[in-house]
């Protein structure tokens, strides 16, 4: 066991978010953990990672439990690193401890020619063991392989935090907590800010993860490829599911289809004995048998009410004037970030056109363009070149992180201040079709939760009424819920839609083009998502097939010009030979140093400081020995 809790109850006002909820990890589980927005998920990870505190409630003591020495490794909605320091740095402190260990060791080794006492022996020993275990010598290659994956490079290495877009800062905080490799990894949202390529490389990284998972994701992709359990808050409560997302679909069903059974078998049998005991209560003669019957009410455990989900969110986009055929006209404009020195020109000479009704799905690794390339198009970052909108063209906007919105404002007030002729009931009635009802409309918008915020921000885009909607990620944050519905809503919307997204159900459905933004260039493809899949694919396979016969091709043409004089191949010969045997050497010298490295942990050379000098004498003599072999073999490869 590495974790378990239970009778977890949290309040926030008269809100009962957890109801006594209980979980337990252990090592190796891949949980997955799900809900409607502000169902409480985020406030339990908090909880789990000690970052606020359950509330007590009624005889339901809180209880958290953890394993001893237990690292817990979090990644929020809201990841944060230090702005000021670079990613070589952040990333090397992922392996502070080693670090540490490494300059004790080093330390105490420039003390070995003085000599070392009996205690910084062991804890010399003591240190190389930890140090070889937790592979301390491949700190850079780790470092380098697992940003590799996340999509970023060398050159980015001595690049300061604060110079990247919030979603790669995102994907450098789970780059440090992946390097970091605690026993329990706690994820919320983590593929909100990921590509498509970069998805497919962190799921086959966690496939692979030695610790336990437990993971807050829309991505039904996701939750399906690594979870072996889902854990479902409902109305404050928790529930367990065997299986991956797709199984407890399936398993959920079935037991609401059972639990309304015997509710509905239970009311029944209540309702029989409250009309009996109202019938007989008052007769003298049947007076004794109605209060049995009472007893037998009161005796009763009621089954709880089956779960009936909230009324769904009713989102309609609608505009009232038509705009021309010909809507948008772009041309040789360039995106650029960042200004005076540090502007960085990401695209030059971009041009495009967009008809009336189009549909299209801008795409693209982070850190492209997209949203730069929205917030072009609505003219509010400079540019050269032209984006010309033809007369008519309304635009409703959704940006990615909320940024419009006042976070002192509570939500009521940010939607009235923006449209102050509607009526308080009018604004508490868009509020309430996008879901947003109770004490929620009157809580600032800097505290609700991001799929709130969301919402608010659909409702404003409603009263927009654009007949062009520029939207940046607007299923981030959603519930699978008010995804489909948002998604249904964007299909029966007839006017014009340029949207940024990495969600692959919303591409599929809506999109019918793409702009693709890749290796500095924009390109427009005709067709839905998983037909531009099939064409990457298809050139994919085609660019391997072809550096394959380029390979072969220069094995030919190497095998032909093989040809060489008796000298040449005396040398080869020589060159050959003397490599097989260096490398023979290296093989037993390295044996050794294994051994002696194991001895160090041996108590009767731990003890002795002769014999741990001596030991130590020699992995010197044996490391500058392979070095020097080392060199030698290069030489003779270049030669």
């Amino acid at each position: 066991m590495l974790i378990s809790c239970t009778g977890i109850n949290k309040f926030y006002q008269d809100n009962h978010v957890l109801r006594s909820v209980s979980l337990t990890v252990e090592n190796q589980d891949r949980i997955g953990l799900v809900g409607d927005n502000g169902c409480g998920k985020s406030t339990f990870l908090r909880i789990l990672t000690e970052q606020e505190l359950p509330d007590a409630f009624e005889h339901d003591d809180p209880q958290i439990a953890k394993a001893p020495n237990l690292r817990i490794g979090y990644l929020a909605q809201n990841a944060g690193l230090d702005s000021a320091k670079t990613v070589q740095e952040e990333m090397t402190d992922a392996f502070a401890p080693l670090l540490a260990a490494k300059a004790e060791m080093q330390r105490l080794e420039a003390k070995m020619e003085q000599g070392l006492t009996a205690e910084e022996q062991d804890e010399y020993a003591r240190l190389s063991a930890y140090f070889e275990i937790n592979d301390g010598y491949t700190t850079d290659v780790r470092i380098r392989t697992v940003l590799y994956g996340m999509g970023f490079s060398d050159a980015d290495l001595p690049r300061t935090i604060g110079g990247f877009s919030g979603g790669e800062k995102t994907r450098l905080a789970l780059c440090k907590l992946l390097l970091e490799a605690p026993d329990l990894l706690i994820l919320d949202e983590p593929t909100n800010h990921l590509d498509f390529q970069t998805v497919g490389w962190l799921e086959d990284y966690l496939k692979t993860w030695r610790g336990a998972l437990l993971i807050v994701s829309h991505d039904r992709f996701f939750l399906d490829r690594l979870c072996t359990s889902i854990c479902e808050l409902e109305r404050g409560r928790m529930s367990r599911y065997k299986g991956n997302y797709t199984a407890f679909t399936k398993l959920r069903a079935e037991a609401r289809e059972r639990q309304q059974k015997e509710y509905d078998a239970q009311q029944r049998e209540i309702a029989k004995l409250e009309d009996y005991v109202a019938r007989n209560k008052v007769r003298a003669s049947t007076a004794k048998s109605a209060k049995s019957r009472e007893k037998q009410l009161e005796k009763i455990e009621r089954i709880d009410r089956p779960y009936a989900a909230a009324k769904s969110a009713k989102l309609q986009f609608t505009y009232a004037v038509v705009p021309p055929i010909d809507l948008l006209e772009v041309k040789n404009i360039d995106l650029t970030v960042g200004h005076g020195a540090s502007q960085k020109t990401l695209m030059e000479n971009i041009s495009f056109t967009v008809r009336r009704g189009e549909k299209i799905g801008i795409i693209g690794e982070n850190g492209a363009g997209k949203s730069t390339l929205l917030k072009v198009l609505r003219n509010i970052l400079p540019h050269r070149g032209l984006v010309r909108w033809a007369s008519g063209t309304r635009l409703g906007c959704f940006e990615q992180e909320s940024e419009s919105l006042n976070p002192y404002a509570t939500v009521f007030d940010e939607l009235h201040d923006r449209y102050p002729s509607l009526s308080d009931f009018e604004v508490r009635s868009l509020l309430g079709q996008v879901r947003l009802t109770g004490e929620n409309v009157f809580k600032e918008t800097g505290v609700i939760s991001g799929g709130e915020r969301a919402k608010l921000c659909f409702a404003i885009l409603m009263m927009e009424h654009g007949n062009v909607l520029l939207l940046d990620e607007p299923t981030n944050h959603l519930d699978l819920t008010t995804k489909e519905i948002l998604e249904q809503a964007l299909a029966e919307f007839d006017g014009t839609i340029l949207f940024v997204s990495h969600d692959r159900y919303l591409l599929d459905r809506i999109a019918d083009n793409l702009l693709v933004l890749e290796n500095g260039e924009v390109t427009r493809f005709a067709g839905r998502f998983s037909a531009y899949q099939e064409t990457v694919r298809r050139r994919t396979e085609a660019e391997e097939s072809a550096a394959a016969a380029e390979k072969q091709r220069k094995a030919e043409e190497a095998a032909k010009s093989s040809h060489r004089s008796k000298e040449q191949r005396s040398l080869e010969a020589k060159r050959r030979a003397e490599q097989k045997r260096i490398e023979q050497e290296m093989d037993a010298l390295q044996a050794e140093q294994d051994a002696l490295q194991e001895s160090l942990s041996d108590e009767a050379v731990a003890s002795d400081y002769e014999k741990m000098q001596a030991v130590c004498s020699r992995l010197d003599e044996i490391h500058r020995t392979l070095d020097e072999m080392l060199e030698r073999l290069i030489e003779l490869e270049e030669a």
